[in-house]
């Protein structure tokens, strides 16, 4: 079937739905709470950081900078639902994100502290980031 007949007969909204199914299995996969919706408990930590690297946008060594931050943070045992961003939006002109939630501050704190997180930003971040800017939040 050619892609514009598909599209029609399921609708764009069913084609989203499908796009966003791993993100939500991604966040469900540990967790048997609020199933279907992407909600922080009270006590969650959402920590997010978006940034531009002295490297040029789509370079090796950004792609790098972003692989090692994936593998290297992600494997932080308090660390849940890590991801990595491009930036899209014309109103923001970071170009990339890291996201990340900790189940509540004393686990953010541990990660913090982590000797895997301080050699990233001592060996890594403080080298290769130009500027950033760090966003955390609970709910509401």
């Amino acid at each position: 079937m050619e892609r514009r007949k598909f599209i029609t007969q399921v609708g764009t909204g069913t084609l989203a739905y499908c796009a966003a199914i791993p993100v939500i299995a991604n966040h469900l996969e540990n967790s048997d709470r609020n199933p279907g919706l992407l909600l922080l408990e009270k006590e969650e930590v959402q920590h997010m950081v978006i940034f531009d690297l002295k490297h040029s946008k789509g370079s090796a060594e950004a792609e790098k900078f972003l692989d090692d931050g994936r593998k290297i943070l992600s494997k932080i045992p308090v660390v849940h639902n890590f991801q990595v961003f491009n930036q899209v939006s014309l109103k923001n002109d970071f170009s990339y994100g890291f996201s990340m939630v900790f189940k509540d501050q004393s686990d953010y704190s541990t990660y913090n502290n982590h000797p895997d997180h301080v050699a990233f930003v001592e060996n890594r971040w403080k080298k290769e980031v130009s500027r950033f800017l760090e966003i955390d939040f609970k709910a509401h």
